[in-house]
């Protein structure tokens, strides 16, 4: 009697991501085109309702500069160029973590409220968030 000895086919993990929506990033991507370009929002997240104009990443970081231009102190104008900072060393270590060829990862709101819990809002001159954690959408503001 022979005994017979059951292999199995090699297993490897999967690391699954949340994908996000294919429109909401093309749209994003039509924004960035133009930097005075926006959008009314509402955003569904785990954490609740947002709401605001949806903006390119260029004018997030118009705005975030100009933002802290107007605080002083030195440390307000050193974070005022931080983001730009940060596209400069993707773009030099060929990163591009959202130019040519890349879809939009993140989405950026001017004038954001963040409605949770139905107990509370959060209003927000400035928001970013991933595009992954966004799990629907719709275009305008609640009324």
């Amino acid at each position: 009697m022979s005994e017979s000895v059951e292999t199995r086919p090699e297993t490897t993990a999967v690391v699954t991501e949340p994908v996000p929506d294919l429109q909401l990033q093309l749209l994003i991507q039509l924004l960035d085109r133009e930097l005075r370009s926006s959008l009314p929002i509402t955003l569904a997240l785990s954490g609740g309702v947002l709401h605001g104009d949806v903006i390119g990443h260029e004018a997030w970081k118009a705005d975030w500069a100009r933002s802290l231009r107007q605080v002083e102190g030195e440390g307000a104008n050193l974070i005022a160029e931080f983001p730009e900072t940060v596209d400069q060393g993707i773009r030099e270590l060929g990163a591009g973590e959202e130019g040519a060829g890349h879809l939009p990862r993140w989405i950026h709101l001017r004038d954001a409220t963040l409605v949770f819990g139905g107990t509370g809002s959060l209003r927000l001159p400035l928001w970013r968030g991933r595009l992954a954690d966004v799990s629907g959408w719709a275009l305008g503001r609640p009324q």
